[in-house]
């Protein structure tokens, strides 16, 4: 690509050195000053300077351009496709209200006021619509997507209407999606963006041993995720170089794909709810699949530790959930049935309260 960049520049400034000698050409005319005859050398002149004046400013300025047009691809390559068609779609209205605008100042002759006002009607309409639609993006997609809901069949099987799903590093390391995926609850495909699989190699090179030993598991339920399940797992090479954080790019990439984000990270949880990207978290999952308990049913624990209260013991389920059991901070490391009084789901997870049997 650059060794043809690197020859379109020059080719496009003797492109704009030949134009620009043709106005000129033209502006010598109108100002009567014939080129013919003995002055048809200043045609032949302006001809020849501007054109090797552009080929030499191509060649000169060709390398600034070539990083030029690598900025502009990556901001266009890092703008949601939804940004960039609602955009693309509003500029395309805006560029022909101000075609019929120019007609219609021609056909009126104002002279040189009609270019003028014809040159702010493409710049003013053009952008006007580019942003408008750009703002209303949501409102755009969604009656496109209705439209299409409308007029679309159903798709052929489940598999092919499964969104995508996109790994972060987190669920990775955790290694419980690799259990939830060998028991088929999951469909469609898993993509793990390159950006991810960068930080884990980065997370199991680092000098921290507990660092490197939750990279090194990460790359391990990786490696079994793509080598022991049927469901298919991608990597996805797409980068965003104006970001540097990883969820950021993990947010973009599910926002340009449609995909669903797996995950257990809280924050990255929030903000993708925010920013209305669906998300699957697998701590949400534990909760949601954690046997219920009700009020006067019996169950054996065993204490393990005090509680707040003076008189309270702490047992924990196999699932990690916190039984508090009142007057039994004396009955530490014994086993004991209880009976369930109450329970309470928190943030933190879910309590279970109960009395001694």
């Amino acid at each position: 690509m650059h060794k043809l960049l690197r020859v379109l520049f020059p080719l496009i400034g003797v492109s704009l050195g030949v134009a620009l000698a043709a106005l000129a050409v033209e502006c010598l005319q109108l100002v009567g000053i014939p080129l013919v005859g003995a002055q048809i050398w200043i045609t032949i002149s302006l001809y020849s300077v501007l054109s090797i004046l552009g080929l030499i400013l191509g060649l000169v300025y060709s390398t600034a351009l070539i990083k030029l047009y690598e900025k502009g691809e990556a901001a266009v390559r890092g703008v949601p496709v939804a940004d960039f068609l609602s955009g693309t779609l509003g500029l395309a209205i805006g560029l022909f209200i101000a075609f019929l605008l120019s007609r219609l100042l021609e056909m009126i002759r104002f002279g040189w006021l009609s270019v003028t006002l014809s040159v702010l009607c493409y710049l003013l309409l053009g952008y006007f619509f580019m942003h408008y639609f750009s703002t209303r993006r949501r409102e755009v997609v969604q009656y496109f997507t209705r439209r299409a809901s409308k007029e679309a069949p159903l798709p052929s099987s489940s598999k092919d209407a499964s969104p995508i799903k996109l790994l972060d590093t987190s669920v990775i390391i955790d290694g419980r999606i690799y259990d939830i995926c060998k028991t088929g609850f999951l469909e469609g495909r898993l993509v793990v963006p390159n950006f991810v699989l960068n930080e884990l190699r980065t997370i199991a090179d680092a000098d921290d041993s507990l660092k490197r030993s939750r990279g090194r598991r990460g790359l391990d339920i990786l490696a079994r995720l793509q080598n022991e399940l049927s469901l298919p797992v991608e990597v996805d090479d797409q980068d965003f170089d104006d970001l540097s954080d990883v969820d950021e790019k993990l947010l973009r990439l599910a926002a340009q794909l449609s995909g669903v984000i797996l995950t257990n990270d809280f924050n990255l949880n929030k903000v993708a709810r925010v920013r209305n990207i669906p998300v699957l978290n697998i701590n949400d999952l534990a909760n949601a699949v954690k046997p219920v308990v009700l009020p006067g049913e019996p169950m054996t624990v065993r204490i393990i530790k005090a509680g707040k209260e003076a008189s309270q013991g702490v047992a924990y389920l196999t699932d990690g959930t916190m039984v508090v059991v009142e007057h039994a901070a004396h009955l530490i490391g014994e086993e004991r049935q209880i009976i369930v009084t109450s329970a309470l789901q928190t943030s933190a997870g879910r309590m279970i309260f109960g009395k001694l049997s």
